[in-house]
């Protein structure tokens, strides 16, 4: 498991990514900064990596990052999308779930849309 910080304009939050070769890649590509797209209590951002995993699943769990591989983008679930089930998000697009955020992030979506986010290693 790698360890990481998410850092906003509005917070900081730990995650960690699985052991896939996706994680592996956003690891080593440490730091990272982009621009967020908000789409509902989904945050994302493009990153493209040479790791390709075909999306698998289409309902997260509240705190899942996950893979868009059509996207070539990163996906952090923080609450209910447009499509929910019990509070479940549904993406309209199959993604490679490759981690988790530890602890409450609600307060993301204070992030705001076309703001900055920035990846870095934690240990």
């Amino acid at each position: 498991m790698n360890r990481i910080k998410i850092r906003t304009r509005c917070g900081e939050w730990s995650a960690v990514l699985d052991d896939s070769d996706i994680s592996n890649e956003i690891w080593l590509s440490l730091p990272f900064t982009a621009g967020i797209n908000m789409l509902g209590s989904q945050m994302y951002f493009e990153m493209r990596l040479d790791s390709k995993a075909a999306g698998d699943q289409t309902v997260f769990l509240k705190g899942d990052i996950a893979y868009w591989p059509e996207a070539d983008a990163v996906s952090v679930f923080f609450g209910p999308t447009p499509l929910s089930i019990d509070d479940r998000p549904i993406s309209s697009f199959p993604m490679k779930r490759i981690g988790s955020v530890e602890g409450e992030c609600a307060d993301m979506e204070m992030s705001g849309d076309r703001m900055r986010i920035t990846l870095e290693r934690s240990f």
